[in-house]
């Protein structure tokens, strides 16, 4: 059985729609994958197990990618082609079932559109798979035990970041003497290309409790790390979506992106935003996503601060109760 399975040219949509091909994995057991991608999320599917081959959709002129895709896929006969970006491509090959995704006008998260979408009743649950060599260097480089708060502090456009001043603010409270990761190392994560943005926090850090991981691993290394980690804060990004799917209690950052539909997904996460909501952001006069002007200054480090502790507090009692179920 061949399944040919297209997603996202973003690292976070591709992390959220990474439930729904688990669920296929998990359905046909027998059957072999191909996913789709753009350059920068395509490295999230390499350790998915019965891959059969990765198909980079990188941006061509007069939709060449889609042609590449089409010459590419032409020759096989899919029992199953999922498309995730609502093109022409599954009428175009041959195949036993074709379901095509297009965007809706809902207020529901994207994680459970594509649930209602391909009929499922439970929302699809991101996945990511990691190997164990990945996991291994992980634990050289974010060793397993000691409290860890990583952080986020890059997005891809100047609007959605988090002024530095205050991650390097809230990061001395959390880890002060009195802090609820006291003494805990800071591990700063971010993609190829964003040392720059990064670099004030990481100068700002105390220098023996600093990990940089940023621009040093792949995304699933960084997976692996993450899923060390006490904690993640971090603007709304992939990196965010990566920690909440790595099951590591995750806060996202939010002001110029909707929370309702992009949040961080899973049982331990958080989106907080601050005293403007995402439609009195960009309904200001002259806002312009393409200018250098930060949107996230009404965003307090205390307002961080405060659901932190409402987190990492809920986290906690879900924990105690878990072990009374188990009669530890």
């Amino acid at each position: 059985m061949k399944i040919l399975f297209i997603t996202s040219n973003r690292i976070g949509d591709a992390i959220l729609s990474s439930g729904l091909l688990a669920q296929l994995a998990d359905q046909y057991r027998t059957a072999r994958f191909t996913v789709a991608a753009g350059p920068a999320a395509a490295p999230l599917f390499q350790d998915m197990p019965r891959l059969e081959r990765i198909i980079v959709l990188e941006k061509r002129p007069l939709a060449g990618h889609w042609r590449k895709l089409w010459l590419n896929c032409l020759l096989h006969r899919w029992d199953i082609i999922v498309d995730l970006r609502g093109s022409a491509i599954a009428w175009l090959l041959w195949c036993r079932r074709r379901l095509v995704h297009r965007s809706q006008q809902s207020e529901a998260h994207k994680v459970v559109q594509l649930g209602v979408a391909y009929g499922l009743n439970t929302p699809p649950q991101p996945r990511i798979w990691c190997s164990a060599d990945r996991t291994a260097r992980a634990a050289h480089l974010c060793p397993v035990g000691a409290p860890l708060l990583a952080l986020g502090p890059t997005a891809n456009w100047v609007g959605k970041q988090w002024p530095i001043d205050r991650f390097a603010t809230l990061a001395a409270r959390l880890t002060s003497a009195t802090g609820p990761l006291a003494g805990a190392q800071i591990v700063v994560f971010g993609g190829p290309g964003e040392q720059a943005m990064a670099a004030p926090l990481i100068k700002a850090l105390p220098e023996g409790r600093v990990i940089d991981l940023v621009g040093k691993v792949d995304l699933l290394t960084a997976y692996a790390c993450l899923r060390n980690a006490t904690l993640y804060i971090g603007n709304d990004s992939g990196l965010m979506h990566l920690a909440a799917t790595a099951g590591v209690p995750t806060i996202g950052l939010f002001g110029p992106s909707r929370e309702n539909h992009y949040g961080p997904w899973g049982a331990n996460t958080m989106a907080v935003r601050g005293t403007q909501s995402f439609e009195e952001i960009i309904g200001a006069p002259g806002y312009d996503h393409l200018s250098d002007q930060c949107h996230m200054t009404s965003l307090s480090v205390e307002r961080v601060e405060a659901a932190v502790s409402d987190l990492l507090g809920k986290v906690a009692v879900a924990t105690t109760n878990l072990r009374v179920r188990a009669g530890q």
